[in-house]
């Protein structure tokens, strides 16, 4: 009974696939034609999804939300060279990753929350200091005050960007910024904020040592 069935599910399964592939080929075409209709739906079709795909690697839904945007306009840009060797939606979800991904672990490094001691700084070793949970309040404790000692531009971009997890096109929105002009602010922000950060870690250290 199941060699009878056989040939028809597996022609049935050809169709699909021959009609998922005939609706890829058109959906491209439209797109390499400029088509605002069909990346519309493309975008009604999955965004959703991959703002929660995006989610699992960045921190925050308008990380994930800055990630998806990214990917939408590298698909634009990108859709010619699509060659149909897989869905069209497996080639966008495959760069959706490796955005996710890049993002997630930028934001880990640059993030001064994320060098406080025992939340990813390299070298710190919590099993030879006294007491751990009185460093770690104290190292937030630096980072606050840091960010506080902040120009006000600088110290509303850091707030804004890792301390509440808004995206930097909110950012940019809420503090009429160029996307340029907000990219400096956080650098500079970041950069004086890990800074402090590190004083207090060799200073700890240095304690410890004697």
């Amino acid at each position: 009974m199941a060699a009878r069935f056989a040939p028809s599910v597996l022609t049935r399964s050809s169709a699909d696939d021959l009609a998922s592939e005939a609706r890829d080929a058109a959906l491209v075409a439209s797109l390499c034609g400029g088509s605002e209709a069909a990346f519309k739906r493309l975008v009604e079709e999955h965004h959703g999804e991959m703002v929660r795909v995006a989610a699992r690697f960045v921190c925050g839904q308008a990380a994930a939300e800055d990630v998806v945007q990214d990917v939408w306009m590298v698909v634009v840009r990108r859709i010619g060279t699509f060659e149909g060797r897989c869905s069209l939606k497996t080639w966008i979800f495959r760069i959706l990753t490796n955005r996710a991904k890049t993002a997630g672990q930028r934001d880990a490094r640059n993030s001064p929350i994320s060098m406080v001691p025992g939340l990813g700084w390299e070298g710190w070793e919590p099993s030879s200091l006294p007491d751990d949970s009185i460093l770690m309040e104290d190292a937030m404790a630096v980072v606050r005050e840091a960010i506080s000692d902040l120009p006000q531009n600088q110290r509303q971009v850091i707030t804004l960007r890792d301390v509440d997890g808004c995206g930097a096109a909110e950012v940019c929105e809420r503090l009429e910024l160029t996307e340029g002009n907000q990219r400096v602010l956080l650098h500079r922000a970041r950069s004086r904020v890990r800074s402090r950060v590190q004083d207090y870690h060799d200073h700890v250290m240095s304690a410890d040592a004697d």
